[in-house]
């Protein structure tokens, strides 16, 4: 860490007077500190700490019950490592302030780096395959709606007027490049500020619900950066779209009426003279390929809570909505679970089309790769492919509702091999406590059916 100029950065960026220190918990909810920019050499020296806990909280915000992370071990901390990013600016549009943000991974007080932190349970999996001489390649495609600013939490989100004329849109506009003039102030901010932060976004689309757009994140081979940038671009657009006067949001289902937002990952995977491993020269892959595909189908159901790890994600797993219920595969076919999109053999890639915009970049890709890998290993045989409408197919299904996605994965000895123990018993501690909480809430439409009726 000693190559970083601070004196250089700090001359390069006088009007920067704050930072903003912070790490990713296992929702994916952006946990840290203001600091000034005097302490910068601290955060980037690793001398500055954060609880273990910070890692293991629940979308509340609140401390797990009976965590052995929190009093059990004395609520410990640890060290917080910086992963060489940034300082990302972040610039006030309004405003012009600038100020700056610093990721941090989470160790243990030996240096070794702590499995509750998503980003390291990634990074231990992409060692696997490093040392097998083989480098993961993924893009993401992150799926979003912009709604009016909203009063209070609980408020309905409303779609925007447009900037552009006032009016609500009264269309499906999917690929409306009008849609996107419209809102082209907002998309213009969005991509500066990605740039300003290395984020590299791609292709920005509208999509087909009211107000929902997609944006579509650069392939690379590194999976860390691929996962930073997922993670980053969603803060951005929250951000930035507040900027605005609108909130973005990666609910998987914010609208029953209205397609979820997925998160859609394609990857290869290339060797160390940059081949591409699954291509046989032809259209269909090679065994590699479909070994892949193999893995990703058996493990998948087990896998579940990673992909829709909230109770409003199994409202995005619908019949003919755009998102898969079914386990299967196929070429170039949208209805399936993991898909072989078309192209030249040197493109050849397996789109995986599951999780929700609301999972955890980190813990996505790491069980995606690591049952991909397994069934590599297994030579497992994913069936034939489907080439039509896979809902219609009598095949088995992904777990369809919150409690039995958390029992599978909890007792699932597939994801006691391939995850860290301590990062698979945070996760479903915390998905339990949520659980409850949701089971405890009696919602307004409760008290409209049944107040004075029974």
């Amino acid at each position: 860490m000693d190559e970083f100029d601070y004196a250089a950065w700090q001359k390069a960026n006088q009007d920067i007077d704050s930072l903003r220190a912070v790490m990713f918990d296992l929702n994916g909810v952006m946990r840290g500190k203001r600091l000034p920019v005097s302490q910068l050499k601290k955060i980037t020296s690793g001398e500055m700490r954060m609880p273990f806990s910070t890692a293991n909280v629940d979308i509340w915000g609140r401390d797990i019950e009976n965590s052995k992370w929190v009093f059990a071990t004395g609520d410990a901390d640890g060290l917080c490592v910086w992963t060489k990013r940034g300082p990302l600016p972040m610039t006030d549009i309004k405003t012009g302030k600038r100020s700056a943000m610093l990721p941090l991974g989470l160790h243990n007080e030996d240096g070794t780096p702590f499995m509750g932190d998503a980003r390291n349970v990634l990074a231990s999996v992409l060692e696997r395959y490093h040392a097998e001489g083989m480098t993961p390649v993924a893009g993401v495609e992150l799926e979003f709606y912009l709604a009016s600013a909203r009063k209070a939490p609980a408020d309905i989100p409303v779609t925007p007027l447009s900037p552009m004329n006032g009016a609500t849109s009264m269309r499906e506009a999917v690929l409306a490049v009008d849609e996107l003039n419209d809102y082209d102030a907002f998309l213009t901010d969005l991509y500066a500020a990605c740039a300003a932060q290395d984020v590299a976004v791609d292709a920005a689309t509208s999509e087909s619900g009211q107000g929902q757009f997609e944006v579509t994140l650069a392939h690379q081979s590194d999976l860390l950066k691929v996962a930073d940038d997922a993670m980053l671009f969603k803060h951005i657009t929250k951000y930035v779209a507040r900027q605005h006067g609108m909130a973005a949001s990666f609910m998987a289902k914010p609208y029953a009426e209205r397609p979820g937002s997925g998160l859609h990952v394609h990857i290869s995977l290339i060797d160390d003279a940059g081949r591409n491993l699954f291509d046989d020269g032809g259209a269909l892959g090679n065994d590699m390929m479909r070994y892949a595909i193999g893995g990703l189908l058996a493990h998948m159901a087990d896998s579940m809570l990673i992909f829709a790890p909230h109770l409003n994600s199994y409202r995005r797993l619908a019949l003919e909505m755009h998102a898969p219920v079914v386990i299967c595969w196929g070429y170039e076919n949208r209805t399936v679970a993991v898909r072989v999109p078309h192209g030249s053999g040197a493109a050849r890639r397996i789109e995986h089309r599951v999780a929700g915009a609301d999972c955890n970049p980190y813990l996505m890709l790491a069980i995606i790769l690591a049952t991909a890998m397994q069934g590599m290993q297994d030579k497992t045989d994913p069936g034939s492919p489907i080439a039509d409408n896979a809902y219609a197919h009598d095949l088995p299904r992904l777990p369809d509702n919150w409690q039995a996605a958390i029992h599978r994965f909890e007792a699932s000895p597939i994801i006691q091999s391939l995850l860290p123990s301590t990062c698979q018993q945070m996760f479903v501690d915390c998905k339990i406590q949520e659980y409850r909480e949701f089971q405890q809430q009696i919602s307004p439409f409760e008290y409209f059916s049944y107040l004075d009726q029974v």
